[in-house]
């Protein structure tokens, strides 16, 4: 039964204990429940949120409306752990229902300040005509754990220029000053990003514009991050309405990165070299990265995307996040992303093949499964081989009439991920594949599937493909295939047992 827009709007405690419980019972039988992955108990997840290392612990939280899969009344869900794996579940952290955020307390972002996690973010609300009037607002959460919000807004209106479509601000220090960006939509309906300054988190100055060579590139910039290493700039952010180009922005909304000289004051010029998607699978928004105690830059997104029905929406919860992954930035300007070392602690039961793939298809002993690691390392080039294969890969989740296909061409070096089998279908409007041309031949596949996601990491972060797949629990296996020749393949399996979040 569709919601109301007063039931979507309701706060947590004026609904019922029956049917918050009958929400999560609804939950829990999903065939699709993921085992290792950061989901909502009900509901719906959306953007990661608040991100930050404070006080001995990574804090994540992220968008949560619990009543349904819809958007309505967003909560800040709030996680900790100590090594990016293991999370401990810390409960509500932001709670809407003030008059600066009576609608929703909408996308953010966390520093230390004065041994304090600050946490900035959009407060939705809606006039009685449910024009929408966003305020830029603050918690402040102490080290004992405890998050209270400032009674007023830090930015209390949006700047002459733009829309209502103002937000998500990303903080972040540098020498005695704080910066924000806040995504933005300009009075002509086009893309921007806004900056603020300002020395102690409270008191907020208008910088201007980020002047790009990208002035009508969509009509909205959401989730903005910006951030410096090895001396140059990246800019992340998420531009909405940009038209398809061959391969390059097939789903319905974006996410990248331009890179750049550092910016500098008070022109806000980025001489930036060109938009680069950050994932090329089917399934990867809004994310947002963190500086953890060693200096990596790691970064979070939702596997999952706006305006789009999933399968687990009939069964009362939508979405998870991705897992953490480290960046590391080329002398180029390319970003490689790879996943963070802790993962090996999650590792169990392993299995290992290591010989030639011949031409066909083959499956090995203690090779299937619904949540593990796979690691993948290919040469087409040995001496020990016949004629190369043209092309190979692997099937995951196979059943009878199901499989999620990871397929490399190695005439284009094009890497293909094909979901048009893989199970429940979704967003088939977009297309069922996904593909991308590998700088150089395709020799290492690292894959983290669980029960209904898969993430592959190519040649060591080179190239990403997210993606939600819906198969049966019946459909677990792993086939190897390789076309007109042979590969030489090493590959190691670790299973994922599930851990509570």
């Amino acid at each position: 039964m569709k919601m109301t827009r007063e039931q979507k709007y309701r706060l947590l405690e004026n609904v019922s204990p029956q049917e918050i419980e009958q929400l999560l019972q609804q939950s829990e039988a999903s065939p699709w429940r993921q085992q290792y992955h950061i989901q909502p108990a009900m509901g719906l997840l959306n953007d990661p949120n608040g991100f930050a290392y404070y006080d001995g612990y990574y804090h994540l939280f992220y968008q949560w409306f619990p009543l349904g899969t819809d958007h309505g009344m967003k909560y800040w869900y709030h996680l900790k752990s100590t090594d990016l794996v293991n999370w401990i579940d810390c409960g509500i952290g932001v709670k809407p229902g003030d008059w600066f955020d009576s609608h929703g307390a909408y996308s953010g972002s966390g520093i230390e300040h004065e041994g304090k996690l600050y946490l900035m973010y959009t407060g939705n609300t809606r006039d009685s005509e449910w024009q929408r009037h966003p305020y830029q607002c603050m918690a402040i959460m102490e080290e004992e754990g405890h998050i209270h919000k400032l009674e007023e807004p830090v930015i209390a209106s949006v700047p002459a220029g733009y829309t209502e479509h103002f937000r998500d601000p990303k903080v972040w220090k540098d020498g005695d000053w704080f910066y924000c960006v806040i995504g933005a939509q300009r009075d002509d309906l086009t893309g921007a990003i806004v900056m603020y300054r300002s020395h102690n988190m409270l008191d907020w100055e208008l910088l201007g514009e980020l002047q790009t060579a990208l002035p009508q590139f969509g009509y909205m910039w959401e989730c903005p991050d910006y951030f410096e290493m090895n001396g140059q700039a990246v800019l992340l952010f998420c531009p909405q309405g940009v038209a398809a180009e061959g391969e390059q922005y097939r789903n319905i909304y974006q996410s990248g990165y331009i890179s750049a000289a550092p910016l500098q004051l008070p022109e806000l010029k980025l001489e930036h070299g060109t938009f680069r998607e950050l994932d090329h699978g089917f399934d990867f928004y809004a994310p947002q990265t963190a500086i953890g105690p060693k200096g990596r830059r790691i970064l979070v997104g939702w596997m999952g995307l706006p305006d789009t029905v999933y399968p687990t929406d009939s069964h009362g919860w939508a979405h998870c996040l991705t897992l953490p992954r480290e960046l590391e930035l080329r002398e180029d300007g390319v970003l490689l992303q790879r996943p963070v070392q802790e993962l090996a602690l999650r590792r169990g039961e392993k299995a290992m093949f290591a010989g030639i793939l011949h031409e066909g298809r083959s499956s090995y002993v203690g090779f299937d499964g619904v949540a593990y690691e796979l690691d993948c390392r290919f040469d087409r080039a040995s001496n020990e081989m016949g004629a190369a294969a043209k092309a190979f890969g692997i099937e995951l989740r196979v059943g009878e009439q199901q499989r999620t296909i990871i397929r490399y061409e190695a005439e284009h070096r094009r890497l293909i991920l094909d979901r048009s089998e893989a199970g429940q279908p979704l967003a088939e409007n977009y297309g069922t594949t996904r593909s991308y041309e590998l700088e150089r031949p395709l020799e290492r596949l690292q894959i983290f599937v669980d029960v209904s996601s898969v993430e592959i990491f190519a040649n060591d972060g080179e190239a990403v493909f997210t993606s939600r797949i819906f198969p049966e629990p019946e459909s677990r296996g792993i086939v190897f295939f390789a076309e007109a020749g042979q590969v030489k393949l090493h590959t190691e399996k670790w299973e994922y047992p599930s851990r509570q979040q």
